[in-house]
């Protein structure tokens, strides 16, 4: 009993502190992949310790010093090895200060965000352009939200095998390109911000509408971004884009336990019982908002996709019913959305926007014009959008073959559910 207590601890420290930890060293031997094994042994020596010395007063502090004293070992062999400690693009005698527990206490009162920037070259480098959307969500879930290689597996519907692969390929291709264990600065942070964010966003909208399987959504995917996206508006309090993301995830996520019934159907927007929006979350989203919408403004920049997309959930999110929704406000987001970030999927939704405010037939204009997109021919809430306008205009023949052609296109169960319902609905 007291055995299993001991590793639930170590799991759930792990949790906590593994991303903090494989940044620590990482700043040391400037390679993710190695700090990782070195972050590992550290785990695993507490695994073999823990259990008959007890847990240390501060774990994640015994956890760090362990797995620098691995990395000062490695850096030792090496220097030995190669006789060059210039290669290592360290000096060792100052990194091995850094050990000793009374310089760390010392340097941790004196400078609190040492480890925040820490973590910010580590969400940085996992999210590096040079990686494929994919690779970067698995590293990014694996260093950052300390997910286990199944529990990635899991939450993305892939197997265990392709994701372990996923995530060596793309430390492999860190350490053969040497990208630098660093925070870009100047124009290549922008750059590299919105990669970050990207992920972040990924990774969100999986666990909210999940692409594929049985689940309408995943809960724990959704905690972990919401979680990423909090560590990186903290770690980065003058970017706007980051506050950005994150009130859209709050507010988004505010609605969850409304976007489905008892039996796990889905429940779509205006029919949702808004008593059951977390009101807390739509707080902390409207004051992120406010947030970056003060320093877009201090700036004298104009919001960002992100900070637009929370604009419009802060629409849902203020009103009471739906029928309180200011969908010409919306519409007007969307068009500034799709200046700031020209898509086909937000024309989609502007012309949801479009037809709530003036009408669905004008909706309706919208959306014929995207029929022929490439990009669309196979997302299935092109007719399902499509299928909507047309049952409001009272073309109920039209319609039903709309949402039966969305039906074959949806991938997760739940939402082929629905739109075969919605289909029937108009017999």
């Amino acid at each position: 009993m007291a055995l299993t207590t001991t590793h639930h601890a170590i799991e759930a420290v792990w949790r906590i502190e593994s991303a903090k930890i494989i940044a620590g060293v990482a700043r040391m031997v400037r390679d993710i992949g190695v700090a990782e094994e070195l972050a590992q042994d550290a785990l695993v020596t507490a695994l073999e310790q823990w259990p008959g010395t007890g847990v240390p007063d501060n774990p994640g502090a015994w956890l760090m010093t362990t797995a620098k004293n691995r990395a000062l070992d490695r850096l030792r062999r090496a220097k030995m090895i190669e006789g060059k400690l210039q290669e290592l693009g360290h000096d060792l005698e100052a990194q091995e200060a850094l050990i000793v527990p009374d310089f760390v206490d010392a340097l941790d009162a004196a400078r609190s965000d040492e480890i925040g920037d820490d973590l910010l070259r580590l969400i940085f480098t996992a999210c590096h352009p040079l990686l494929s959307t994919e690779a970067r969500a698995a590293l990014t879930l694996k260093l950052l939200g300390g997910l286990t290689t199944e529990e990635i597996a899991r939450a993305f519907l892939a197997s265990e095998t392709t994701i372990a692969q996923r995530i060596v390929r793309a430390k492999r291709t860190l350490t053969a390109a040497k990208v630098p264990f660093e925070v870009p600065r100047g124009e290549e942070l922008a750059q590299r911000l919105a990669s970050v964010l990207e992920v972040v966003y990924l990774i969100f909208n999986e666990g909210y509408t999940a692409t594929s399987g049985e689940d309408w959504m995943r809960p724990a995917l959704c905690d972990e971004a919401l979680r990423l996206g909090r560590m990186l508006a903290e770690l980065a309090p003058q970017e706007a884009e980051a506050h950005g993301l994150i009130a859209l995830m709050e507010l988004q996520a505010s609605r969850a336990a409304a976007r489905v019934d008892a039996a796990g159907k889905p429940v779509l927007l205006l029919d949702q019982d808004r008593a059951r929006w977390d009101h807390l979350l739509i707080r902390r989203g409207l004051t992120a908002l406010g947030r970056a919408e003060a320093l877009a403004q201090s700036t004298g920049q104009a919001l960002g996709p992100y900070a637009l997309q929370a604009s419009i959930a802060a629409c849902h999110g203020r009103a009471r019913t739906g029928g309180e929704t200011d969908w010409a406000r919306i519409a007007a987001l969307y068009d500034a959305l799709a200046q700031a970030m020209p898509s086909p999927v937000v024309e989609l939704n502007r012309a949801v926007a479009v037809g709530m405010a003036f009408g669905p037939a004008a909706g309706l204009q919208i959306v014929d014009e995207l029929r022929q997109v490439p990009s669309l021919q196979g997302y299935q809430w092109l007719p399902s959008v499509r299928g909507d306008l047309l049952a409001k205009l009272g073309r109920m023949d039209e319609a039903r073959t709309e949402f039966q052609r969305a039906a074959e296109l949806a991938g997760n169960a739940r939402e082929r559910e629905l739109l075969l319902e919605r289909a029937r609905g108009l017999a």
